[in-house]
């Protein structure tokens, strides 16, 4: 990058850098998203609400079908197009 071209593109640099970190950021939520250990503990804490009785059979089924859709997805390195987490349910 040349001296004027550095200077002319300055006034830039706040966006360029705000731009990399939303990156980042998108980043490592995605990695978390799809990340299979976190998957599988969010599997788990399900199960343990359905056999505690915090949620019913229904709502389970709804919610390990989205996770095991997001862990399929993961261990086949394509993400899925719009999961959306599921309303009212537990994390």
């Amino acid at each position: 990058m040349g001296l004027l071209t550095g200077i002319l593109l300055l006034p830039l640099a706040p966006v360029r850098g705000v731009a990399w970190l939303a990156e980042r950021v998108n980043d490592a939520a995605e990695h978390e998203l799809y990340d299979p250990s976190v998957i599988r503990a969010r599997l788990a804490a399900l199960n343990e609400a359905l056999e505690g009785g915090e949620i019913g059979a229904e709502e389970f089924e709804r919610e390990e079908e989205r996770l095991l859709d997001l862990l399929e997805h993961r261990l086949f390195r394509s993400p899925p197009t719009a999961i959306e987490p599921t309303p009212g349910a537990h994390r």
